[in-house]
């Protein structure tokens, strides 16, 4: 195996993106917005959206623009029952199992949520460390400084980490410092990242002897 680190994303990555988790989140995102900034539903959506494509996360245009205090934004919207809409996952516990080296999570989300996810999918076992959304001051994904910090901590250099994500912008933070990088997503598109998989189960495919 050519990696001793393996950094994998929480959200739409460990688990598959239509399944309901994180349209709860958008919805209690856009019902926050509304409560704190006293705006109609459509007008908070709006700028959810906005500040998500804009910043990487909406916690970060709401924290610059409208002073809104992070933590109490972070618990609101985690706070979506995901064990409901998630079980355990014994292809993907096997495949992680399967894959040697240390591996963390890498997340925009909080450490409870990732905790509540990783618990429900009966995987937490297999991560040595959260790195949450705190790690680097509120400072969301895409962000090389983040992950160079991430790295350092870890104490393994770029060329022998992978970096699983199902957004390209993160990805493409990781390949500027020189990581392995994976895409996973069901789009069947071309691609110039290192390996692209449907789902993090897949990724034991190209390491088989």
């Amino acid at each position: 195996m050519p990696f001793d680190l393996i950094v994998i994303d929480l959200d739409n990555t460990l688990y598959a993106a239509d399944n309901g988790v994180f349209s709860r989140m958008d919805k209690r995102m856009t019902a926050f917005i509304s409560n704190a900034l006293d705006i109609q539903h459509t007008e908070a959506n709006a700028l959810r959206i906005r500040y998500w494509r804009q910043y990487g996360t909406t916690l970060r245009g709401l924290v610059l623009h409208h002073g809104v205090e992070p933590e109490a934004f972070l618990h609101d919207v985690h706070d979506v029952n995901a064990h409901e809409l998630l079980c355990e996952n014994s292809r993907l516990n096997e495949a992680l199992h399967q894959l040697p080296g240390r591996k963390v999570i890498h997340t925009n989300g909080i450490y409870e949520h990732a905790e509540r996810v990783l618990g429900a999918l009966g995987v937490r076992h297999h991560f040595d460390v959260i790195y949450d959304i705190r790690y680097n001051e509120y400072l969301p994904k895409p962000c090389a400084t983040t992950l160079k910090m991430l790295l350092h901590d870890e104490a393994v250099l770029p060329a022998r980490t992978l970096v699983l994500d199902d957004m390209q912008e993160n990805l493409a933070a990781a390949r500027e410092l020189g990581a392995k990088t994976c895409w996973v997503t069901s789009e069947a598109s071309q691609h110039d990242w290192d390996y692209r998989v449907a789902a993090v189960e897949e990724l034991m495919t190209y390491f088989k002897s």
